[in-house]
């Protein structure tokens, strides 16, 4: 009768918050790189090659953003489920990194970055639009390491939990 009686659900799995809210973190990296694409093509950068890796980057965090909610969703912890899983972290790692690098690169060396975009834009109205799209970069940055923090703990928790509920780690050990 007390408090937690109230609130907990004995169908429900414990980490299900877990999991509710890497879906929440990797809904908020979709919406934060779809919008820093849109920040990018207002800039009219198609000529440009740095543009179309900044844009391309954006692209690549959405795809992982996917992959990783498919992958967790997935509830297999065993063969394709820990390729996967491991194909999702390296990517998110390596895209919260050039992520972060770009964040550092727009905001120390605005003017420098908008000249190698070629834009056809007035430069004071690039500047903002460009530091709009590094604040959008920066938490990106945040929520990749974030969503990658949740990702370990939700395979962590299929693993110790194994098939049908039971304790898997129990089972391994030796007497």
């Amino acid at each position: 009768m007390g408090f937690n009686n109230y609130y907990s659900d004995s169908t429900e799995p414990h980490y299900h918050k877990t999991h509710k809210i890497f879906l929440f973190c990797n809904y908020i990296l979709l919406g934060a790189s779809s919008s820093c694409i849109f920040l990018t093509l207002s800039l009219r950068l198609i000529p440009s090659l740095y543009g179309f890796l900044f844009i391309l980057l954006h692209i690549l965090t959405i795809g992982g953003a996917v992959f990783g909610c498919a992958t967790v969703s997935a509830s297999s912890s065993e063969g394709a489920g820990n390729k996967g899983y491991g194909a999702h972290m390296v990517s998110s790692v390596l895209t919260a990194i050039f992520q972060g690098s770009v964040f550092v690169l727009i905001f120390t060396k605005t003017g420098d970055f908008l000249g190698k975009l070629n834009s056809y834009v007035r430069e004071e109205d690039g500047v903002m639009i460009l530091r709009l799209a590094g604040g959008l970069c920066a938490l990106i940055f945040c929520l990749e390491w974030i969503a990658l923090t949740l990702a370990f703990f939700l395979k962590y928790y299929a693993y110790v939990e194994g098939n049908n509920g039971n304790l898997a780690m129990r089972n391994r050990g030796k007497v």
